[in-house]
């Protein structure tokens, strides 16, 4: 069985009532994916907006593999130290990573933040040395449009991250760069300029599965 890990922060996790993007790439391999598969982690709520906590199960949809790895405000720097024990504790082979929003807003510049992802696979290989990842960089957001020298912090950040990836690349466990979905709209893909409405949850689970079909054949071009 292959065992996908979504790794992320606010958009990853969702908030109680949302589908999540995690729901819709489980759909999606369920349809186009021909062996058996599921979706692992330490972690299984939605955030709770009103009680600031991730302690939701209302999820629009509840019947999917609901594990993960992701947290409200989390960032690089905070699943780096967590990686291996979920790695090596749910015996993920695929990790599914959407971070560095977070980081770059509140903790880290571009090259501390790359440093941090460098640090995270070092912690994934020693957990599972077979352990394929795929990233997505930090997608446009409200702050980006509106703060530039923060939009540049986000543009020098995704450059590093190519090559972060292109660096750390390996047969036995390559590391695949996503694409940021090229009709991302924060007025049409988000409700609050950042985190996911229906469409976007849409769009970040066709960039993984995207990536997936073209690089490695596995499953099918996202249709939504």
């Amino acid at each position: 069985m292959l065992r996908f890990m979504p790794v992320g922060d606010s958009m990853t996790i969702g908030s109680a009532g949302e589908h999540t993007w995690r729901y819709r790439l489980w759909q999606h391999l369920c349809a186009t994916y021909g062996g058996p598969f599921t979706l692992v982690g330490p972690r299984e709520t939605l955030y709770d907006k009103a009680a600031d906590a991730p302690a939701s199960y209302a999820y629009a949809e509840p019947d999917f593999p609901r594990a993960h790895l992701a947290g409200w405000g989390e960032g690089w720097q905070h699943m780096a130290p967590l990686i291996g024990e979920a790695v090596r504790g749910n015996r993920a082979d695929v990790l599914l990573v959407s971070l560095g929003l977070i980081d770059l807003g509140f903790y880290t510049n571009a090259e501390q933040t790359a440093e941090n992802a460098r640090a995270f696979v070092a912690a994934a290989r020693a957990a599972n040395p077979r352990v394929r990842m795929v990233w997505l960089p930090v997608i446009p957001n409200v702050r980006a449009a509106n703060d530039a020298p923060f939009a540049a912090e986000v543009a020098a950040f995704n450059v590093l991250l190519e090559k972060t990836a292109a660096d750390l690349d390996d047969r036995t466990s390559p590391v695949l760069l996503a694409s940021v979905p090229e009709t991302w709209d924060i007025h049409t893909d988000t409700y609050d300029g950042t985190h996911p409405n229906a469409s976007g949850e849409h769009k970040l689970a066709g960039a993984f599965a995207d990536a997936m079909h073209e690089a490695w054949g596995l499953g099918g071009a996202y249709e939504g």
